[in-house]
């Protein structure tokens, strides 16, 4: 086997202040302190843990939405193509491995739709066609989510079209930004402007990598592998991932 480079496309998953969507807590057990309580709760006598330290370890508080994660159809809706929706324990494993392609739309300007003309573009641009099971990380290059644009209905669809199960971003969520999809629909725009992309899972069956980040180190924009592999929560909507690029050199 030849050699190999790793790229990591994942966030930190760390604590993140009540009212930020979506929070996280990390409590840490350091050494001298769960020896302390390791040794009363065992009963045995001070010095049974060398240098009176035992193992550290670290309790978590937070949604399986917090951080690099995958959503599942189960996510969008309690059904997708008229099925019960899957859950992440039930997303087929081959689905979360394949053939990485980066689309690059950093010239969209903030909260403008992604479109399947741009992905189109693109993909005209690196001269690479997208063909079914690949896994498609959108490059936006933005700050935050208010200074994002996003992926809609209509991109989704045509990308699910495609073949495409899994498809990413370098964002806090596959769409614009939660606040404006509110504004709008409170301003009197069409309800289907709101969530759509999510929706649209529930009559395609597809996931979503949300949070994804590092996207500029990939030295190519296809010809590598992605790993995106959930943790096996049971029943639920979502998991966390330790999303890779994989190079061979």
């Amino acid at each position: 086997m030849g050699k190999h480079r790793i790229i990591d496309l994942s966030k930190h998953l760390k604590t993140t202040p009540y009212g930020v969507f979506p929070w996280a807590e990390i409590v840490y057990g350091e050494h001298r302190g769960t020896a302390k309580v390791r040794m009363k709760n065992y009963g045995v006598p001070k010095g049974f843990y060398p240098d009176d330290m035992g193992a550290a370890d670290e309790t978590v508080y937070c949604t399986t939405h917090t951080g690099t994660h995958l959503d599942a159809p189960w996510h969008y809706g309690p059904t997708s193509e008229g099925k019960p929706a899957k859950t992440i324990d039930e997303i087929p494993l081959e689905w979360c491995y394949g053939d990485g392609v980066v689309i690059d739309v950093k010239h969209k300007k903030p909260l403008e739709f992604i479109t399947s003309e741009d992905v189109k573009k693109a993909l005209d641009k690196i001269k690479y066609k997208l063909k079914p099971m690949d896994i498609v990380l959108v490059k936006t290059g933005a700050p935050s989510m208010t200074e994002a644009p996003g992926p809609g209905r209509e991109v989704t669809m045509w990308l699910i079209d495609q073949g495409i199960k899994v498809m990413g971003i370098d964002l806090a969520g596959w769409e614009r930004a939660l606040p404006v999809m509110l504004a709008e629909y409170k301003s009197g725009k069409p309800k289907g402007q709101y969530w759509q992309a999510h929706l649209a899972g529930r009559e395609r069956e597809y996931c979503q990598i949300e949070g994804l980040t590092n996207l500029d180190a990939i030295p190519k924009p296809y010809g590598f592998k992605v790993s995106v592999l959930p943790i096996k929560v049971l029943a639920a909507s979502a998991a966390w991932c330790r999303a890779v690029a994989i190079l061979e050199e």
